[in-house]
């Protein structure tokens, strides 16, 4: 993920195309998704899988087990990662927290293969990036083949669980030099894809001084690795990981998540670490604010599953804003869901025009308020990357 643990603007992943009126400068954005865009059919009949509709995968990476229930009290419902494995000590302690597991693939595992705490197994984390030498330096990274084998490998030895993989942000930073001799080959990421189930990727723009956008870019870049065919899942920053780093904001920090699963991302992981002043492993869990924020937003996803859960709907709308909103739309229970996020930092208001259906008023979900639809068009405002979530009806 980063350092001691192993350490452009985009287009929608719906399928979302922009075009400029010259005459006012405004973007118009259609809302276009195709029959393969993310959905629950990409996942596998696992022992453990994710067939259940109102499951919207919410991680965190390489915590404490003894912190599994205070992460279940903010919404966070599954480990990727363990220090030590797992031990049996690790997997009793989750499954009396309730929270289940994704782990290396070690004796203890593999004796554990009836329990249903270990959800899935866990590949070399970010291949990718240039790995340590062993003598202070630097080598190539992992080749995709040896990927590749060791997946084989570990589905062999049980092929009813999901193999998870997480690569790192070179899927999105075209200028990341953190690949060493593997830099600026883009054609290495549908390989790494195809030696694990599940696909991750990590990048921490605001920590890093970069744009939020590559959050979004490399959601849209995983897909289009695996052709929409396995789930594709994202890490998002939530503490200052070294003193030197800016801290996102908890809208920064909504704003990245809800971007993410706009452009297609099927489950998202909060990277909670900080190293420097001091190493703190569980640095969300002590920071008060970011901690409520967190739990508000997993709390509005799980709300929200059985609609996230469902296929994106096809030219249902169209956007125009003199700023990038990007959306994406469900149906579910006889409702209409959109999901927008701004992918700019300046104020903009956003016109919604629906192409078939009749509908009234547009609820803003979490804030309290409703807006008008007249002619199957409703307008909002959005704040620099702005979040807003409306329920249709």
């Amino acid at each position: 993920m980063r350092g001691l643990l192993a350490l452009c603007l985009c287009a929608c992943s719906d399928g979302t195309e922009q075009t400029n009126d010259a005459g006012n400068d405004v973007v118009v954005q259609n809302d276009a998704s195709g029959d393969s865009s993310p959905n629950l059919d990409q996942y596998g009949p696992w022992f453990g899988g994710y067939k259940d509709t109102s499951y919207f995968p919410i991680s965190v990476w390489l915590q404490s087990p003894s912190n599994a229930s205070a992460y279940g009290a903010i919404g966070i419902n599954q480990y990727i990662g363990l220090y030590n494995g797992p031990t049996q000590n690790d997997l009793d302690t989750l499954t009396t927290a309730k929270v289940p597991t994704y782990c290396d693939q070690n004796t203890t595992g593999l004796s554990n293969l009836a329990n249903p705490i270990i959800l899935g197994w866990t590949q070399e984390d970010e291949p990718d990036n240039a790995q340590p030498d062993g003598q202070g330096g630097y080598g190539p990274c992992i080749a995709p083949s040896q990927i590749q084998s060791l997946y084989q490998t570990m589905k062999s030895k049980d092929a009813s669980r999901p193999v998870f993989l997480n690569v790192g942000q070179g899927v999105a930073n075209d200028a990341w030099v953190g690949r060493g001799s593997c830099s600026n080959q883009p054609q290495d990421y549908p390989e790494y894809a195809k030696g694990a189930d599940i696909v991750s990727f990590d990048i921490y723009p605001i920590n890093d001084g970069l744009d939020i956008g590559l959050v979004a870019l490399g959601v849209d870049r995983l897909n289009q690795a695996v052709q929409n065919k396995k789930p594709v899942w994202n890490w998002i920053e939530c503490t200052r990981i070294d003193q030197a780093n800016p801290k996102p904001t908890p809208d920064q920090v909504k704003a990245e998540v809800w971007m993410s699963i706009i452009h297609g991302s099927m489950g998202i992981g909060y990277f909670v670490h900080q190293f420097t002043p001091t190493f703190d492993e569980k640095a969300l869990l002590d920071d008060g604010a970011m901690k409520s924020a967190v739990a508000a937003i997993d709390q509005q996803i799980h709300d929200l599953a059985p609609a996230l859960n469902t296929p994106p709907i096809t030219n249902a709308m169209t956007t125009t804003s003199a700023q990038k909103i990007d959306t994406l739309v469900k149906r579910q229970g006889g409702k209409l869901y959109v999901f927008a996020v701004s992918m700019d930092t300046a104020q903009a208001t956003a016109t919604f025009t629906l192409t078939h259906d009749t509908f009234t008023t547009a609820t803003v979900l979490g804030e309290n308020r409703t807006v008008p639809i007249a002619s199957n068009a409703f307008q909002d405002a959005f704040a620099g990357n702005a979040v807003h979530l409306y329920q249709l009806q």
